[in-house]
């Protein structure tokens, strides 16, 4: 008993960068869930959380990959707000349907990333320089579109991209089964993949985590899958841009984890050079990177926009500062070549619910800037310390 305790504990304190945030996010809901007594969990809130921090999470996947490829990006925001207006105009003073503006704004995206990526990748201006010059025309080409001026509503398809529900087609009364039923197909899927990925391991002798720990572990993600569906099945059911983000979700971390793509993204992130001796194209790479966080970009302009239901020169506004401490306090490293999916989204939604508590308590926007920074910079010191201990 005392030798598997001690395993279980090895395992920990050697994992601590994967767990370390997984845990902080389960503290912070915690201690919220106390200080705003049980408001924090409630369906509703719950709901208005998602929708609250869809747009961030998206971007944080698109961010994470340009920090990993050992860049970053200083013009989402300004971006988000651009495709908003370009959205604005082409919906609501043009009269385009959506089957024409959604992939136009999407394209645009894309374009906006891959000029950013072009002089990064093949030019060698940093990205930081790059970026914030976009940052700024960006802005400026909002200004132009809306004249200054807030253009909205939008029409209702529109604006179910962000608000919208997926219909309960199992036809429940007081319970949408629809939602229900999606997290447990979803958890019984999580539990076998998880098992599988064990018995690979055990296979090639590259298991080293605890079978106690494994089944408390996945035992934990289930019930937290499972309660949360619950909850949202006494409400409205899933959000629609829930569903998007867990698509992303899913694409994503099969492509940094199973892919070449993927694999070549953290080489030259953590040793440019050394990937390129080894035939690695890393200016394409980077380029791809930057294509891709423009697109997700876009997107999340018009999940924004959409929930805004009205394009404004303000909107994204810092948006980017967000998406990257996300991203970082999701267990990225400042220097490139490592970082996670599943932490750019966890880091999101630590940001996400220390906003929603912290408004629901009623902290002011000073304070909670305040405390944004901190947690911040607690995790990047934290990154840090495991840097220097693993040497």
């Amino acid at each position: 008993m005392e030798a598997s305790t001690q395993s279980v504990k090895s395992h920990l304190v050697s994992h601590m960068r994967d767990y370390g945030m997984l845990i902080a996010l389960v503290a912070i809901i915690g201690l919220f869930q106390y200080l705003t007594n049980g408001i924090m969990l409630r369906p509703a809130n719950l709901t208005n959380l998602f929708l609250q921090n869809s747009y961030i999470i998206v971007m944080a996947i698109g961010m994470l990959l340009v920090i990993v490829a050992g860049h970053i990006d200083l013009s989402v925001g300004s971006v988000v707000g651009f495709i908003g207006a370009l959205a604005a105009v082409m919906i609501i003073q043009m009269g385009l349907p959506l089957v024409v503006v959604v992939p136009t704004c999407l394209f645009v995206g894309f374009v906006i990333g891959a000029i950013h990526g072009y002089w990064v990748a093949y030019w060698k201006i940093p990205s930081f320089i790059v970026t914030l010059a976009g940052m700024l025309v960006y802005r400026g080409l909002t200004l132009a579109l809306l004249k200054g001026q807030s253009i909205g509503p939008f029409p209702r398809d529109f604006q179910r991209i962000s608000t919208g529900f997926v219909p309960d087609y199992l036809g429940g009364a007081s319970l949408n089964l629809m939602a229900l039923g999606s997290g447990l197909i979803l958890t019984a899927v999580l539990l076998m993949l998880a098992f599988q990925a064990r018995r690979r391991a055990q296979k090639y002798g590259m298991e080293d985590e605890p079978w106690a720990f494994f089944l408390v572990k996945n035992g934990l993600i289930a019930l937290a899958i499972v309660y949360i569906a619950y909850l949202l099945a006494t409400y409205r059911g899933l959000p629609n841009v829930l569903v998007t983000m867990a698509v992303l979700i899913v694409v994503y971390t099969f492509i940094t984890n199973k892919t070449t793509v993927g694999r070549r993204l953290y080489a030259i992130g953590g040793n440019i050079q050394a990937a390129k001796l080894t035939g690695i194209k890393a200016e394409r790479l980077t380029f791809l990177a930057f294509a891709n966080m423009g697109m997700l970009a876009a997107l999340a302009g018009l999940i924004f926009t959409a929930r805004l239901n009205t394009a404004t020169p303000s909107a994204g506004f810092t948006f980017e500062l967000d998406v990257i401490a996300a991203v970082f306090i999701g267990g990225a490293s400042m220097s490139g070549g490592v970082g996670k999916v599943i932490g750019a989204v966890v880091g999101a939604i630590i940001m996400g619910v220390m906003n929603n508590g912290m408004s629901i308590m009623g902290v002011g926007i000073d304070w909670q800037q305040v405390i944004k920074g901190l947690v911040l910079l607690a995790a990047v010191i934290f990154d840090v310390y495991n840097k220097n201990k693993a040497r």
